[in-house]
């Protein structure tokens, strides 16, 4: 199943959530109205000293009173708690007690759990998502959350960091980062701001349990109603689970299937699973919101239940021999092989041997060199990369993040000089250039900011134009930790960076869609566009303005401009429509840009479409250069359909 069949998928999944909850609501309502009618006619009969009118099962002014209360309970419910989500993983992180860990910490669990998740970003080509510790959780257990890549979160108890080797803690965050590329998240935050709802009648159960009558004479049926809520709250409850588990369970399987190929270590995995097994506390969560949050866990969260059916997750048995079939069914004692030591703790190796030929210029190139990144690549090999990264792109990740500079590494960490990384990234090869733009900086920022960029400018020089991209993705965390007004700053001066030598090249146009998508939501709280595009009519000029925009950057010449604009036409789809190719003026940054950020909120299908005609256009002579490639990667990226590296085996 490729990427874009997989967000059809959880499309698919999110329509069948809609089914179960309209099911589960009706059913509840319809609790509601018989316990309110048997209540309600138990009070009259008293009223009357026992001359009890005419039962009858149909009240409809009570089944009204019922059904609009129970809507009212759980619809309030429901909107609230996602609107609390609407900030994205982060607030699922926060909401379960978890602590955003910094980017520039020392601690050796929180140093090794921050270098995989950058490796996994870097090899998936997702976004660096924020990282969250739960301290106070001694279970193993991990999750990610997000409504997009954009604004995912990945969370992690202290147990999973303290107990898990390397190569465990790789094959669990290696699952969590199949759910983002699986579009699992948005549909999680949706089943808990429904499940929120659903046990909200608890809630008011509890409020109807303690009022009282005004008249003391009069038997008061309210309290008796808040218990009948209170037991129809955990009726929600058992609805809940029988969604969850629906939705679930499955999901795992797939994500567990998807981590073994990511790192290609099935022992990784397993190991981490067997450890759940042998561990007293589990993967079982103390947390109070453990429930609502328990289909988005690596582990089941919560006490074993009685019916399995019932339970988020497949059996650890069956999990481990999906991807084990040879594990002998004993559970290992969990403690941390003392021999992997600090540095492969921190990532590094005791004794380097490098993987890959070098990234930056004058590295020592290692005799069994596995891959590099593909100068050429084949038009057709694309899409299927899309979404589908391989232990080959992990190994090349881990590569190429210890091939940076220490001190570009060290930069990326700190709110501050990630700042002037950035700027560093942005200056003019041109010594009269540079220096206007280093003096005009100056009074834009602080003192040391600007030293830091001239500092860091010597470092970044040397860096490939496919190593640039990663080294943004590694600043994204820190970035994020500014403060507001500090981000401002920053966003203004960027800006006037990238204009202050008169030309736009593709990096800068690249990193300007990767601020605005991914750091600007997060100080602005702005809530992720909904799919708003579900055919391509309306989108067909944005296709045209993309397509032409392809092959004016690739061509000089009329007729190779139209050629290689008519070789992506027919991959668009358009059915009775007619795409026309532009002029190089019609198709500028500024139309580009609105036409990215309508396309972005197309369906997936249209999305695949789009991609494999611009990988056809800027492939027109059949093989894409190293530029077009990240040309693609960078739109791709805008379009949220991540691309890994394109390597070449060696």
């Amino acid at each position: 199943m490729d990427f874009f069949a997989r967000q059809d998928q959880a499309r698919r999944n999110t329509k069948l959530l809609v089914v179960y909850f309209v099911l589960a609501v009706g059913l509840i309502i319809a609790s509601v109205y018989f316990a309110s009618l048997l209540i309600f006619q138990r009070a009259t009969t008293s009223r009357y000293r026992g001359e009890s009118p005419a039962f009858a099962l149909w009240n409809p002014k009570l089944f009204l009173i019922a059904a609009g209360g129970t809507l009212a309970v759980i619809t309030c419910g429901s909107l609230f708690k996602t609107a609390q989500l609407s900030s994205g993983g982060s607030a699922v992180a926060e909401s379960l007690r978890g602590r955003l860990v910094d980017s520039n910490t020392n601690d050796r669990d929180e140093r090794k759990l921050l270098n995989v998740v950058e490796e996994m970003a870097i090899a998936s080509g997702v976004p660096t998502p924020q990282v969250y510790v739960l301290d106070h959780e001694q279970g193993i257990n991990a999750f990610a959350a997000g409504h997009t890549p954009n604004d995912a979160a990945i969370g992690v108890t202290r147990g999973c960091i303290a107990t898990l080797k390397r190569d465990e803690l790789q094959g669990v965050i290696g699952h969590e980062f199949s759910h983002i590329l699986n579009g699992d998240m948005r549909l999680n935050l949706r089943l808990m701001g429904i499940i929120f709802g659903i046990v909200c009648l608890a809630v008011l159960g509890r409020v109807l349990l303690h009022t009282r009558s005004g008249n003391s004479k009069e038997r008061n049926p309210l309290p008796l109603l808040g218990l009948v809520l209170l037991i129809l709250g955990w009726v929600g409850v058992f609805f809940a689970q029988l969604i969850q588990a629906a939705v679930s369970r499955q999901r795992e399987f797939l994500a567990d299937a998807s981590a073994v190929q990511f790192t290609r270590n099935p022992a990784g995995l397993s190991g981490a699973l067997q450890k759940i097994g042998a561990v007293h506390e589990g993967s079982r969560l103390e947390t109070e919101h453990a429930q609502e949050a328990s289909h988005m866990f690596f582990g089941n969260a919560l006490k074993s239940s009685v019916f399995s059916a019932f339970a988020t997750h497949p059996p650890l048995e069956e999990r481990i021999r999906a991807i084990d079939p040879g594990w002998d069914g004993t559970f290992p004692n969990p403690t941390i092989d003392d021999a992997e030591g600090l540095e492969t703790i921190l990532g590094k190796q005791a004794k380097p041997h490098p993987a890959f030929l070098p990234i930056i210029p004058g590295l020592p190139v290692g005799a069994s060199g596995l891959a590099t990144a593909a100068t050429a690549i084949q038009v057709g090999s694309v899409l299927p990369q899309l979404g589908q990264p391989t232990s080959l792109h992990l190994r090349y990740a881990v590569e190429l993040r210890e091939s940076l500079p220490e001190s570009v590494r060290a930069a990326a960490r700190d709110p501050q000089r990630a700042t002037a990384l950035l700027y560093a990234l942005l200056l003019s090869e041109d010594a009269a250039t540079r220096a206007t733009q280093l003096a005009e900086l100056a009074p834009r920022t602080t003192p040391a900011i600007h030293d830091q960029t001239v500092a860091l400018w010597p470092e970044v020089l040397p860096l490939a134009q496919r190593a640039r991209l990663p080294v943004v993705n590694l600043a994204l965390p820190a970035l994020r930790q500014m403060r507001a007004d500090e981000f401002q700053k920053f966003s203004a001066t960027l800006a006037w960076l990238i204009e202050s030598d008169e030309q736009i090249v593709l990096f800068e146009y690249v990193l300007q869609k990767i601020i605005q998508r991914q750091i600007v939501p997060h100080f602005t709280r702005a809530r992720p566009a909904a799919t708003q595009f579900y055919t391509l009519k309306p989108l067909a000029p944005d296709c045209a303005v993309l397509l032409s925009a392809l092959a004016h950057t690739g061509q000089t010449e009329p007729a190779e401009i139209f050629k290689a604009f008519q070789n992506g036409v027919p991959y668009v789809r358009a059915t009775g429509m007619t795409l026309t190719l532009l002029s190089r003026d019609a198709c500028g940054l500024a139309e580009i840009g609105s036409a990215l950020d309508r396309l972005a909120q197309a369906v997936p299908q249209i999305k695949k479409n789009l991609l494999e005609a611009c990988a056809r256009v800027v492939g027109a002579d059949g093989v894409i250069q190293e530029s077009e490639a990240e040309l693609l990667r960078g739109i791709a990226e805008t379009l949220d359909c991540p691309i890994p590296p394109f390597l070449t085996p060696t």
